[in-house]
C-alpha cells in the first residue's frame, strides 16, 4: 500500500490541519476585540462571507471526492 492512501497519515493530517484552523478562526475572532481594532460591520461580513465559501467549498470538495479552487481573501 502507498503512504499516499494510508489512512493513518490521512487522520494526522486532518487533525492537524484542523487544529490549525480551529486556531486560526479563534484568533481572527479575537480581531472583534473594539478596544484594540477598528473595523465596520461590513469588514466582519466579508470575513465570515469569505470563511463560510471555504468551509463550502472544502465541504463540496469532500462530496464530489476531488480538488477545487483555491481563494485568496483580500478585505
Amino acid at each position: 500500500m502507498s503512504s499516499e492512501n494510508d489512512p493513518n497519515r490521512f487522520k494526522v493530517l486532518a487533525e492537524k490541519r484542523t487544529n490549525k484552523v480551529i486556531k486560526d478562526i479563534k484568533l481572527i475572532g479575537n480581531l472583534s476585540n473594539k478596544s484594540n481594532y477598528s473595523y465596520t460591520q461590513s469588514d466582519a461580513n466579508k470575513i465570515h462571507a469569505a470563511i463560510k465559501k471555504a468551509l463550502d467549498s472544502m465541504k463540496s470538495r469532500f462530496d464530489a471526492g476531488g480538488a477545487g479552487e483555491e481563494d485568496n481573501f483580500v478585505l
